[in-house]
């Protein structure tokens, strides 16, 4: 059982994959990169990660925590996760897409072409 302040992450991710598809998923990826994002700076920051906990069901995360979130994700070191970067960490996120990110981009790109 979690203790009362831990935030428990329950990986959906594999579920929405095989409902969705690669390309599916990936917009739908896209799509909460948006939602999160920064408008005016194009890329998620602690700033509209604390104006949007509310639709993620996580009023309860600390400044630390956001900051930790952020900072775990940002590869270019710019304060921020641009679109590719929130990608990346929500597959880091998902030991199960992890496992499976090979069939993932061969079906990607497959779809490209």
């Amino acid at each position: 059982m979690a203790a009362r302040d831990e935030i428990v992450f329950e990986d959906f991710f594999p579920a929405m994959v095989d409902k969705l598809g690669a390309e599916g998923f990936m917009k739908e990826l896209c799509n909460g990169f948006r939602l999160l994002m920064d408008g005016e700076k194009g890329m998620i920051t602690v700033e509209s990660l604390k104006r949007n906990l509310g639709l993620l069901g996580l009023q309860s995360m600390s400044d630390d925590e956001l900051v930790c979130m952020v900072r775990e994700g940002d590869l270019n070191g710019d304060g921020g996760l641009d679109e590719m970067e929130f990608c990346t960490l929500m597959f880091r996120l998902s030991p199960a897409l992890m496992n499976s990110s090979r069939i993932l981009l061969e079906e990607a790109l497959v779809c490209e072409m």
